[in-house]
């Protein structure tokens, strides 16, 4: 009868024993636990650490809730300027509803991608190619915005969505690097000609200032004199005198009477008479 009794105990702490192994579930720290008993959710999420379910009855699903790292495929698409576009982003989003993403949403990770892609080529046919280029932070904001809307109902929430990389056509990217090549000629002809209207303006009061001063302009012959000589070349510098150059202008114009002026002869220099 004892022995009987001790097998009995013996069978009744195995079951037990296997009953505990079978109903044991361990939640990690980064996930949640949804319960399911004979198909409906039951209680509230398990949280992490040890839980126990009724073997056969109940079903465990862990859901993951830290951030996951989405890539989406390139989507080619036509800008609102009527440039061919391939444009491949990233979302950064997370579960927040256990519950709702396990119950509402078949698969959502798949749904997140296709609403990213789909969300995508909208913003592609939305924006110009400049907004593209360089103000991808507005278009990433919008983008968000977009994606986030439907993943609410999910239990997803969407961090950030990124825009990494936008790929043009060859025949754009050579109109691109001419049109960058053209305005920067462009403002390098408007820096040299703003200069030398600045160079003019100084000139044109430098001569004025050694017009009323003649003593400047021999001063300015000397200095030029000087550096010219400060080189090792063989260069001769002759100074000659713009006085000399201005009473030879004056001796070639005509007398204010209309006469020509008496020609100069040897004896007229040496004191004679006129030749009759």
């Amino acid at each position: 009868m004892v022995q009987e009794l001790l097998v009995a105990v013996v069978a009744a702490l195995c079951f037990g024993a296997l009953y505990l192994a079978a109903g044991a579930r361990v939640v990690k720290q980064y996930e949640q636990g949804v319960l399911f008993r004979l198909g409906r959710v039951t209680g509230d999420v398990r949280m992490p650490g040890f839980n126990l379910v009724i073997p056969f009855v109940d079903r465990l699903y862990k859901i993951n809730l830290q951030i996951v790292t989405l890539p989406v495929p390139a989507q080619e698409g036509i800008t609102r300027d009527n440039v061919t576009v391939r444009v491949d982003a990233v979302v950064y989003f997370r579960v927040v509803d256990a519950v709702s993403a396990l119950v509402k949403v078949e698969d959502y990770k798949f749904a997140v991608s296709q609403m990213a892609q789909t969300s995508l080529r909208s913003i592609i046919g939305k924006s110009d190619l400049d907004d593209l280029l360089s103000n991808r932070e507005k278009l990433n904001q919008g983008l968000e915005l977009m994606i986030d809307s439907p993943a609410v109902g999910w239990g997803v929430q969407v961090d950030r969505v990124e825009i990494k990389d936008v790929s043009l056509p060859d025949t754009m990217k050579r109109s691109m690097a001419r049109q960058a090549e053209a305005d920067r000629e462009r403002r390098a002809r408007i820096i040299n000609a703003d200069a030398e209207l600045q160079a003019s303006k100084k000139l044109a009061e430098a001569a004025q200032q050694m017009a009323s001063t003649p003593s400047a302009l021999q001063l300015r012959l000397l200095q030029t004199i000087v550096a010219v000589a400060a080189e090792k070349n063989s260069t001769l510098v002759l100074p000659f005198p713009v006085e000399l150059l201005r009473f030879l202008e004056r001796a070639q114009q005509p007398a204010p009477n209309g006469d020509a002026r008496p020609e100069v002869t040897e004896s007229a220099l040496k004191g004679g008479p006129p030749p009759g």
